[in-house]
């Protein structure tokens, strides 16, 4: 595989009610400026409300089937895992660059294990600082999202308790609980105080609570998180946002299917943590045209790609991120590019079938390798 020239694919989105596309057309024009072949499958950023013409106009070779973009790209770029019905399509030294989770799909991790594909999952990839710069802008759509759904599900037509998020003089906001402290939740706790609700942000690290607590509004509270005070507070919470995250792990189950018991009549869960898994042991993956189910009188809404119903801002938001690593892999190669970024090696989850995370590796007792 040339290091100086890459065939870069833009497959379109299979998953149901995903409406985002892997690049824009700018990221079209530096990667053809720059001497390499981008595929875009036809149709790809109808949903994000790009053209086939516009991609035209900026270098993109149109290509009408999924089959021939993935079968020509030597760097396969999207949005969301690869389904089942793409898994034939990968082959051997191959580079997908996408969001995997893999610690929530054995089926997808062993479909990628024997392809002998290079899977680089968005989720992981590290920045100088140690944060995750590929999944903040995605974290910051779904935490705000997670209010505006929240909201919607606890009107009684949508099987929610008839409460009002930010109540009206005389009668009390409702009260939200968000269980995790990070971008998701946070982006949260500001839409839910901003519409008036009474917030309460559980999360295991101090300094981040001190941080909390210094730039949100009064109405936001921060608590340590611990088993006893997630039981406290959900026996009050009329509505329950999971934020939890542990990189390229599968989360924690914080709140239990006994402990639904405790909750309100008819509150709602929006558990974000759904694509690692879920952190509320009665989540089980949903979508946007089937958001919700209902368990012990608690309604749960589980979408596994909130942000692909907001296509436009989120295709925008995430190519913003993800266009640099693109360029890098592609002028660079693979080898180069991740041993002269050590965060983009960081994505890097399986190589030549082997696991190279250390998380994936654990969930699902594989041996792990190194990369690069």
């Amino acid at each position: 595989m040339a290091t100086n020239k890459f065939v870069v694919g833009v497959p379109k989105e299979i998953k149901t009610d995903e409406y985002r596309v892997a690049m824009i057309p700018v990221g079209v024009e530096e990667l053809t400026r720059a001497g390499h072949t981008v595929l875009i499958e036809t149709g790809a950023g109808t949903g994000s409300g790009i053209s086939d013409e516009q991609y035209a106009a900026n270098g993109a070779e149109l290509v009408a089937s999924t089959e021939e973009v993935w079968k020509r790209a030597d760097l396969i770029v999207k949005v969301k895992e690869p389904l089942p019905k793409e898994w034939p399509h990968m082959r051997s030294g191959q580079i997908v660059f996408t969001y995997f989770h893999f610690a929530a799909d054995e089926g997808l991790t062993q479909a990628v294990l024997k392809s002998g594909v290079t899977a680089i999952a968005y989720e992981t990839i590290k920045d100088t600082k140690g944060t995750l710069p590929l999944l903040t802008p995605m974290s910051e759509v779904a935490g705000r999202m997670s209010i505006q759904e929240g909201a919607k599900f606890l009107e009684r037509p949508f099987d929610g308790r008839g409460i009002l998020l930010g109540g009206v003089p005389g009668v009390l906001p409702a009260n939200v609980v968000v269980l995790g402290g990070g971008i998701v939740g946070a982006n949260a706790a500001k839409v839910a105080a901003g519409l008036g609700a009474n917030v309460l942000i559980l999360d295991i690290n101090l300094d981040r609570l001190r941080y909390l607590d210094d730039v949100m509004p009064p109405n936001v509270t921060t608590v340590f998180s611990d088993r006893h005070n997630v039981l406290d507070s959900i026996q009050r919470a009329d509505l329950v946002i999971g934020a939890v995250l542990i990189p390229g792990a599968k989360a924690p189950h914080l709140v239990r299917r006994d402990d639904l018991k405790r909750m309100p009549t008819r509150a709602v869960i929006i558990d974000v943590a759904i694509d690692q898994g879920g952190c509320v042991e009665t989540a089980r993956p949903t979508t946007h045209s089937n958001p919700t189910y209902i368990v012990d009188d608690i309604v749960h809404y589980c979408v596994t790609n909130m942000p692909g119903a907001v296509g436009r801002t989120s295709t925008y938001a995430l190519t913003n991120v993800t266009l640099p690593y693109v360029l890098q892999l592609a002028r660079k190669g693979l080898e180069r590019a991740i041993r002269e970024n050590r965060g983009l090696a960081e994505g890097v989850n399986i190589h030549r079938g082997q696991v190279t995370n250390p998380a994936v590796a654990e969930t699902f007792h594989l041996p792990c390798g190194a990369v690069g």
